[in-house]
């Protein structure tokens, strides 16, 4: 019996270059890639700016969800690297409060020197469990 993987591809540039997708579907987990500041053509924007790289990979992040038919709520949980983590910490405590509403997932931030680009400050991956209530 052959088995394909489910997987979610933006079509962007470094998906083919690095070679990852966007998210994979394990059963009823979904498998985020780190997710962050960047459009539909897969440009990284808002070097510079922590709040609003922030809005953006959650904007990203909407769309995984969306693809798989998954909420918010159905995050288990997340990994977040920032940089600037001292500098960013309070931005991040009001974003992400914002982003979930009254739902918590587990959570690990992380200090970071730096991502793939410069001027980005946030990257988060996360886990999505859909056998829990929407």
């Amino acid at each position: 019996m052959a088995t394909t993987i489910d997987a979610f591809h933006r079509n962007v540039p470094a998906e083919s270059g690095f070679g990852y997708a966007q998210a994979v579907r394990s059963g009823a987990l979904i498998h985020a890639s780190g997710q962050f500041s960047y459009d539909d053509a897969g440009e990284f924007v808002h070097a510079d700016d922590f709040a609003a790289q922030l809005a953006q990979t959650y904007v990203n992040m909407d769309a995984i969800l969306e693809h798989y038919g998954a909420t918010r709520n159905q995050i288990v949980s997340q990994t977040v690297y920032v940089v600037g983590l001292r500098q960013n910490g309070a931005a991040l405590m009001a974003g992400n409060p914002a982003y979930y509403g009254d739902h918590r997932p587990a959570n690990t931030v992380l200090g970071v020197t730096e991502l793939a680009f410069a001027g980005q400050f946030v990257e988060i991956g996360f886990v999505v469990d859909t056998t829990l209530p929407a």
